[in-house]
């Protein structure tokens, strides 16, 4: 009885030991810089921690033969396993391909947070040097800037970045051109055109020549005036467009003066055209004075009420 249970103790461990034999994973995925033993193979127990290989690049793979596999693990001590049939195994490191798309984002990111750069502008970047093709580690931070060197007012800059997965920095160069959205007109328009909403499209233009140039904000053109002829595609600028002229050079008017309860009302002609609060000058065809007044709504003209003034009605 007591030899039948030694036996059985003999083989039960030796079971056990065919159950924790190492076992040849075959094709590996990895994450990390360092290959380990644990990556490789199944049940590696206590050294299943311990680097064996350096991993391809990100976005790359490679192929360890068996005897390369061998050599590498003996010296801690795993010289025996289970190839699985295997001869040689694939590591592949996945990767994340850096664009400029990537570069720009960060970029961005760095401007706007200085206040360079707000929700009205956009940003156009061109390198020095193409932007090298490299590939980061799957991280959940693949690129991070390290420094942006740029000034407002000057388009130059250069910028270092970190690769995840890669010792070297990427270092960069070139224009950053700052671009800010711009009234144009949407189509070609005779002077004295009042514009509407479908008058006017938004184009991205520099933003130092919008700064020359005046920017005008959209509620500021509906309903103006242009005040010349002018062709689609072209930058509305303050000085294209005016208040809608009421008033016409040599036109008609109704001039109406006021005084507590007292109004007299006669017919003169504009000697200048004026928009709505602005000053007018009226000749009187009767008594050939010209009077001065305000260009109130409908084209009316309120004068002052100077003695001159009732004089020369």
């Amino acid at each position: 009885m007591f030899k039948r249970t030694i036996l059985a103790l003999v083989f039960a461990t030796m079971a056990t030991a065919a159950q924790a034999m190492p076992v040849l994973r075959g094709d590996i995925s990895v994450n990390a810089a360092l290959v380990t033993v644990g990556d490789i193979f199944a049940n590696a127990g206590l050294v299943a921690e311990t680097a064996i290989f350096r991993a391809p690049q990100p976005g790359t793979s490679g192929f360890v033969t068996l005897e390369q596999i061998a050599a590498a693990v003996a010296p801690h001590g795993l010289e025996d396993f289970e190839t699985a049939g295997l001869d040689r195994i694939r590591v592949t490191r996945p990767g994340i391909a850096v664009d400029m798309e990537m570069i720009e984002g960060l970029i961005a990111a760095d401007l706007s947070g200085r206040g360079i750069l707000n929700g009205a502008m956009n940003m156009q970047i061109a390198l020095d040097a193409p932007l090298p093709m490299l590939n980061a580690a799957a991280t959940q931070t693949p690129v991070s800037l390290v420094i942006l060197r740029y000034m407002p007012g000057s388009s130059t800059f250069s910028a270092r970045f970190e690769v995840a997965g890669r010792d070297a920095p990427l270092d960069i160069a070139g224009q950053i051109q700052l671009m800010i959205e711009a009234p144009h007109l949407a189509r070609s328009l005779p002077a004295g055109s009042i514009l509407g909403v479908d008058d006017v499209e938004f184009r991205l233009v520099p933003l130092p020549y919008a700064e020359n140039a005046g920017v005008v904000s959209i509620d500021n053109i509906i309903g103006k005036q242009l005040q010349r002829q002018t062709r689609a595609g072209v930058l509305i600028r303050p000085a294209d467009i005016s208040a809608p002229e009421l008033i016409s050079r040599n036109d008609t008017v109704t001039v109406i003066y006021r005084q507590g309860p007292l109004t007299l009302t006669t017919r003169g002609q504009a000697l200048n055209a004026a928009s709505l609060s602005e000053p007018v000058s009226v000749l009187n065809p009767m008594t050939r004075k010209v009077m001065h007044g305000t260009v109130i709504e409908n084209g009316t003209v309120l004068i002052s009420s100077s003695s001159q003034q009732i004089a020369g009605l």
